[in-house]
């Protein structure tokens, strides 16, 4: 009997949303974009773009901290307080103040301007690699579990619980966390959570990973015995501490 090969559906393009007020750039970067296999749809105003950010049409934000009439961060705690779509932030260089406040409001990564379009795409490659789950053939697993005593991960929903109750953390986060858990009772290097979490290596006076694991922080709060569950280990890392394990010296 003939058999009918199954249809080759081939998915569409990630579709990403730049709100900045820069027509110019949001063209060269459009380019660029299409170039490399994405979409991307641009928008001017603040109000509009957290709209359609929250709209579910976009795989990932990029937002301007300076934006005519409003403030960037204003628009980055309104998306953070419906989705959890990832947010790029585009920061002034060297301002390393904005950079710090996008992370602790939330967003994934930052870039500065001006920017390299090819450095732009690797950071939203980086980002959305740890948004979607990898797809999976007939005949393999279903997407595992990571558990590590009152804390589950469940890769298949991109979910996690803490003693059965919902925790809600970006795409970044739950990367470092996944890394720190598969590693529990041991040592990862800042380096080594940038290059996982990240996709790229931190630069001098860097401090992504560090505001990051203290959202991750705050966010499981204490264990049950009231210690900390992530210590960090001055210039190495951090450690995710098993219950009834000793504080390391």
């Amino acid at each position: 009997m003939d058999s009918m090969a199954a249809p080759n559906v081939q998915a569409p393009p990630p579709r990403v949303l730049l709100v900045d007020d820069d027509e110019e750039l949001a063209e060269l970067v459009g380019e660029y974009l299409a170039r490399e296999g994405f979409v991307l749809d641009a928008e001017g105003d603040g109000t509009r773009g957290v709209d359609r950010a929250l709209s579910g049409d976009y795989q990932l934000t990029v937002l301007d901290v300076m934006l005519p009439g409003v403030n960037g961060f204003d628009l980055l705690r309104s998306i953070r307080a419906l989705s959890r779509v990832p947010v790029l932030m585009l920061t002034a260089r060297g301002d390393d103040v904005d950079r710090i406040v996008g992370l602790e409001l939330g967003a994934d990564d930052y870039l500065s301007k001006p920017f390299n379009p090819r450095e732009l795409v690797a950071r939203i490659r980086a980002i959305l690699r740890r948004v979607e789950p990898p797809g999976r053939g007939p005949g393999e697993r279903a997407p595992e579990r990571l558990v590590v005593d009152d804390v589950v991960m469940d890769f298949g929903t991109h979910a996690v619980q803490r003693a059965g109750t919902a925790v809600e953390l970006t795409a970044v986060e739950f990367a470092i966390l996944e890394l720190l858990l598969r590693a529990a009772g041991s040592v990862v290097r800042r380096d080594d959570l940038a290059r996982g979490a990240l996709g790229r290596d931190l630069l001098p006076f860097d401090r992504s990973i560090d505001v990051h694991v203290s959202r991750i922080r705050k966010k499981l709060g204490l264990r049950a015995d009231g210690g900390e569950r992530i210590i960090a280990l001055r210039a190495v890392g951090y450690l995710y501490r098993r219950a009834g394990a000793a504080a390391p010296a």
